[in-house]
């Protein structure tokens, strides 16, 4: 029996950023100008007090190397504890996408970030990603995001996941404080999709998957903005639970966008 109906929706809609393949290894990353150092407000605890920290993950690319740092600038510039932010930094380890070159303009734009920067290994995701009815959203780098868990270290117990296409205008602290209920993430849900024009007529003509809709509000939600809770996620082996809809969907295509 394939996973919960909440994981293939997760699936379905995992591809809501738009990653596109890198430039050319000729074209040259554009030049940022050195951000300034944001310091905690008197309220703030000390940065190096564990519990204080909170982790954010984005991912990391040239295409999009523009919108990353308005993004990072801009969670820096509205947060009231800027100090005791973390990043955690996703980008593909094939030397073709330049990830020392990524560093470095982190590192030169703001040298005052405390930051790590992971390399993904596309080679996980390889043969378990099915076209898509567009090609920006067949990137290995769209489905980093479903190894967090595996990515970051266990220490990590909570992260929040921004898309790197968004600004944010208000304290990520209120998101990172959000009381997730015992669930294992939280995200912007909608419950008004017609899903009979999302998914195939080899969905629907298979009672196992289709009956997972028995019952159900037509829901999903949008993994451009995620709280997930690591400890729950690697208790669940849910990056496993996604790869098996992957596998299904890669095999029998029962979802239309891809």
């Amino acid at each position: 029996m394939p996973p919960n109906l909440h994981l293939l929706l997760t699936t379905a809609f995992l591809l809501t950023s738009l990653h596109l393949p890198a430039p050319s290894p000729a074209a040259p990353l554009p030049h940022f100008r050195e951000a300034p150092a944001f310091r905690n407000g008197r309220e703030c605890p000390h940065p190096t007090t564990p519990a204080a920290s909170i982790h954010i993950a984005m991912t990391l690319d040239a295409t999009y190397l523009r919108g990353s740092i308005a993004a990072v600038l801009s969670v820096l510039h509205h947060s009231t504890c800027p100090e005791n932010i973390s990043f955690h930094f996703l980008t593909l380890s094939s030397p073709h996408h330049r990830p020392n070159h990524l560093l470095n303009t982190i590192l030169t734009t703001f040298p005052y970030l405390s930051f790590n920067l992971y390399r993904f290994d596309h080679n996980l995701v390889k043969n378990k990603i099915s076209l898509s009815v567009r090609r920006a959203l067949d990137q290995p780098l769209n489905y980093a995001r479903i190894y967090l868990a595996d990515l970051l270290p266990s220490s990590v117990r909570r992260v929040i996941y921004f898309d790197s296409d968004l600004i944010v205008v208000d304290d990520v602290g209120k998101l990172w404080g959000i009381n997730l209920n015992g669930k294992i993430l939280g995200a912007p849900e909608y419950c008004h999709a017609n899903f009979s024009s999302y998914f195939t007529s080899g969905f629907w003509s298979n009672p196992v998957l289709s009956g997972f809709f028995r019952d159900r509000r037509p829901c999903y939600f949008n993994t451009g903005v995620m709280v997930i809770d690591l400890d729950k996620w690697r208790e669940g082996r849910y990056t496993e639970k996604l790869e098996v809809w992957m596998r299904i969907q890669k095999k029998y295509r029962i979802y239309e966008l891809g």
